[in-house]
């Protein structure tokens, strides 16, 4: 079974280095931030120069990478050798470097620690090099997360740094940003550099958010979302003419599936049996304070008026793909999908 990242950290801040890591899957956050922390603590500065190499897979062999991995420290317990985007290393998928790669799993150089960094794609853990890498070596396989999951991730990588973040924020960034886990953290990082650690007076909030990140205070999708919840007229028209002067900084894709997940979700309140603020809150994963909003949607919104908005989301999708598009630029897509939206 493969291991957590956080397991594999853990293990490392603890000075338990293995062998062999072999650092797979969709999320490449957890992969670089493995591979870093070995690149930059497995040896002292003055070992590196000698004992440490970094590898990119679309320049190596297997063969390469294993003869390498073989060699003796010089001056040092141990060696690094890290091979990055290992997924394009170029005679990977072959059997003859198949079998090279199995008989090192099996019986890798202790004095070496060789890291395979393999972005996107996953072994196949019934075929031989697979069953060998989940027995030999330290193997973490690195799944994206739902959306659903991101605002206890942010919750938890804020409160790892010392610092404190309300519910609004976290829903902000998850909604603006999405489940791409390596731009949460550089975001989150921009915010924080401005604060002192501990600091009991820091509490990041959507102001905090909408400073550092970039968003605009009055015209962004949240407030796009507040405003089509409301059936708010003025105010959605004007953010969806700042969003059409402002292309660059609020594109219309992004928009559209934030609107969608919005009235997909407006969908499940209108099917749902149970309207209480914590029967809500479950049944869509979000924070109960968020319930309210979709409560007021609800009223102004029948469920054939739902269902009519979610086709609109599709097709005006597929136009700004430029699928079945009549010619029209995302500005005016945008404005007229407000429209059909509120009426």
């Amino acid at each position: 079974m493969p291991q957590t990242a956080e397991q594999v950290l853990q293990d490392l801040k603890q000075q338990r280095y293995a062998p062999l890591y072999f650092l797979q899957g969709d999320e490449p956050y957890y992969i670089d931030l493995i591979a870093e922390y070995i690149e930059k603590n497995a040896l002292s500065e003055s070992e590196q120069g000698f004992n440490q190499l970094i590898m990119y897979g679309k320049d190596a062999e297997v063969n390469t990478i294993l003869t390498h991995a073989r060699r003796y420290p010089m001056m040092s317990e141990r060696q690094v050798v890290i091979v990055k985007e290992a997924q394009e290393i170029q005679d990977f998928q072959t059997q003859g470097a198949q079998q090279l790669l199995e008989a090192y799993v099996k019986n890798p150089m202790p004095s070496t620690i060789l890291v395979f960094c393999y972005k996107y794609k996953s072994l196949d853990s019934r075929k031989a090099l697979g069953k060998a890498v989940s027995k030999f070596a330290v193997w973490v396989d690195s799944k994206k997360l739902y959306d659903n999951q991101i605002p206890d991730w942010i919750l938890t990588y804020v409160k790892k740094r010392g610092f404190a973040i309300e519910e609004t924020a976290v829903q902000m960034l998850a909604d603006y940003i999405g489940n791409n886990l390596q731009r949460i953290a550089n975001e989150i990082e921009k915010i924080l550099i401005n604060y002192k650690k501990d600091d009991p007076q820091v509490l990041i909030n959507s102001d905090t958010v909408q400073k550092y990140v970039g968003i605009s205070k009055e015209y962004n999708v949240f407030e796009l979302q507040k405003a089509l919840a409301v059936k708010d007229v003025i105010k959605a028209n004007q953010i969806a003419h700042y969003f059409e002067a402002n292309l660059k900084a609020n594109p219309i894709i992004p928009v559209i599936a934030l609107l969608y997940t919005f009235f997909s979700k407006l969908l499940l309140v209108h099917h749902s049996t149970d309207k209480t603020e914590r029967g809500l809150a479950t049944l869509l994963k979000i924070n109960p304070f968020f319930v309210k909003e979709y409560r007021a949607a609800a009223v102004h919104y029948s469920l054939s008026k739902v269902m009519q908005n979610i086709h609109h989301l599709r097709m005006a999708d597929m136009h700004a793909k430029g699928i079945d598009n009549t010619g029209g630029a995302d500005g005016q897509i945008l404005k007229e999908l407000v429209f059909k939206l509120m009426h």
